[in-house]
Parts: structure tokens; sequence; C-alpha cells
């Protein structure tokens, strides 16, 4: 009996850690893709075709868009890929490494700034992302799809996706038209909504996919796999057009970290509702995972929120020199400008003089 257990936690620890792999390959192809349509989206505003915010499709006959279509696309996989293996809530948050990967080819290719804050909100990123990798559940959530089906009747999940698709027609709506151009918030709240009922249903579609692949059960003999693979055609279309309009009329260092942690929790959220992973762990483990999260969104909000300031790591170093050396500069600038106000005041009394004079 101990060595079927200890072959089985093998397996689990093997799942897991093809999970982690595919979730750090697809932050690195979702992140570029951000940085490859922009770079599209900026060409053709440049030869005057209609921008995407104003309802125009010209990006679709635009190579490098389809580039970074392809390069989402292929992240995307690998992100399908690693919630059949590893939990939602381990390879959600992990998606912040996308966000390094845009910061640094942003100030690469799209001459935005990366500055001493920036560098350490990638740091950081880095830091947070270990913790939540050490304390996420190592386990599945669920192994079988006919138990998964009897999940999506919860009243508790059905009441989340009823919340999220009267919040989205909401915003598509009304609030879209209006304040969409006006407010990140707007399409990005659209979009990660959305979103996290599209991972929901790539989990269960992974599953199944996982399951008839391996010839553990012909998943595909029910219905619910192909109303999946409907359900996530339609909410990537939907997470597209709108990710395209915040893009478009809004910097890219500002769409991507306010996507992250409003996905992110949204994610977190839908799956802690459907699959119930909190139950489960231990008590440090939830404080870890939460903290890793939150070490994410202060990294996020470092790298993003600050990079327009011009700070280095000179000005560390001056920091950190002699007082008698600080208090040298200081009156030396407050000297400078006591003579440059009393020059001022001397000018504007000769030429009171002068004027009297005539």
């Amino acid at each position: 009996m101990s060595s079927r257990q200890s072959i089985d936690d093998l397996y689990k620890q093997q799942d897991f850690y093809i999970g982690l792999s595919l979730a750090l390959s697809s932050s690195f192809f979702i992140g570029a893709s951000f940085i490859i349509k922009k770079v599209g989206l900026i060409r053709l505003s440049r030869i005057g075709s209609v921008r995407a915010s104003a309802g125009g499709f010209g990006y679709l006959k635009d190579w490098i868009w389809w580039a970074g279509l392809i390069c989402m696309g292929i992240g995307e996989a690998a992100n399908f890929a690693a919630y059949a293996f590893a939990p939602a809530s381990l390879v959600t948050p992990l998606g912040a490494l996308s966000v390094i990967v845009t910061a640094v080819l942003a100030s690469k290719f799209l001459k935005e700034r990366l500055n001493l804050l920036g560098k350490l909100g990638c740091f950081l990123c880095i830091i947070g992302s270990t913790i939540i990798v050490i304390h996420s559940p190592k386990e599945a959530e669920i192994e079988d799809l006919n138990l998964l089906l009897d999940k999506l009747q919860d009243p508790a999940f059905i009441t989340y996706v009823g919340i999220i698709l009267s919040l989205s027609l909401f915003i598509g709506c009304c609030c879209g038209p209006r304040y969409g151009h006006k407010n990140v918030i707007v399409y990005i709240l659209l979009c990660s909504a959305i979103g996290s009922l599209t991972v929901m249903s790539c989990k269960a579609l992974g599953l199944a996919l996982r399951d008839t692949l391996s010839g553990k059960s012909n998943d595909f003999g029910m219905w619910l796999p192909y109303f999946l693979i409907v359900v996530t055609a339609v909410f990537v279309g939907i997470q597209v057009n709108y990710l395209n309009k915040a893009l478009d009329i809004f910097n890219t260092s500002i769409v991507t970290p306010i996507y992250y942690v409003i996905f992110t929790t949204l994610v977190i959220t839908a799956s802690a509702i459907l699959f119930k992973e909190w139950g489960r762990m231990k008590a440090e483990d939830i404080l870890g995972d939460l903290c890793g999260f939150f070490v994410v969104i202060i990294a996020v909000i470092l790298l993003n929120a600050f990079r327009e300031m011009d700070i280095s790591l000179n000005d560390v170093r001056g920091i950190m020199r002699p007082k008698r050396e600080l208090l040298s500069h200081k009156n030396q600038y407050d000297e400078f400008l006591i003579e440059t106000e009393n020059n001022s005041l001397s000018q504007k009394q000769y030429g009171s003089g002068d004027y009297r004079d005539i």
C-alpha cells in the first residue's frame, strides 16, 4: 500500500513540475506578444488606419500584429496545458513573470523607461513568484470530468458566473462606449472578468484532453467538452477584442499590470469557488500564497507606476553620502537660489528706474 502511495505521489510531483515549466514558458511568450502587437498597432496608427479603439480592424491585415497573436497563441497554449497539470492558483499568479518580459522588451523596442524602481520591481516579482510556487497546492484539484460536472452545478459557482456575465454585459453595452476611452479600468475589467471564466473552461477542457490522450477515459464521448470548446472560443474572442482596445488607447506599462492584478484576483476567486482548493491547504501555505501574491502586486506597481521618474543608482549613492557633504550641497543650492532671486529683483528695479527717467 505504501509503495502504491509513493508511486502516486511521484506522479503528482511530476505533473506539478510539468505544469510549472509550461506556466513559466507561457509567461515569456505572452509577455513578448504584448510588445509585438503594440508595435503593430503603432505602425497602423502612423499610416492612418482606423484605430482599434475607434472600431477599426486594420490590424487583421498587419503581419506584425499576427506575429504577436501567434506568439500569444503559443503562450496561451502552454498556459492551457499547464492548467491540465497544475492547480490554477499556481499557474495564474505566475503570469506576473510576463510583466517582467513586457517591461524589459518595452524598454528595448518601445523606448519606455526602466528605472531603478522598475528593476527593483522585476526582482520582487521573481521573489513573489517563488513564494507562490513554494506555498501553492501541489496536488490536482480534481481528477474526473464527471466530478467537475457536479461542481459546475454548485449554486455558489452559478452565482459567480451570473455576476460575471451581468457585469460584462453592463460594461460592454453601457460603460464601455462612454468611459472606455477615459478610464483604463473599464475595458480591462471586462477582459479580466471574462478571462476568469475562460480559465475555468480551459482547466476543464485540459483535463478532458489529458484523460482522453492518456487512455484513462473517453471524456469526448460526453457533451461537456464540446460545450467548453465553444465557450472558450467565444470568451477568448471577447478578450482579444477588448484587450486590443485597451492597448490602443493606453500605455502598455499601465495596461499590463492592471490587467494582471484584476485578472489574477478574479481567477483565484473563481478557482476557490469552483475547486475549493483552499480548504485542503495548511494555514501557513494559505498565508504564504497570499503574501507571495501581495509581493507580486507591489512589484508590478513599482515596475510601472513610477516608470517616468528619473531615478537611478547614482541617486541612492548620493543619499548615502556623509551629512557634511549633503549639507554643503544644500547650502550651495540655497545660495544659488538667493542669488538668482536677488538678480531678478535688481533687474526689475533697474527697469522701473528707466521707466521713471523716460
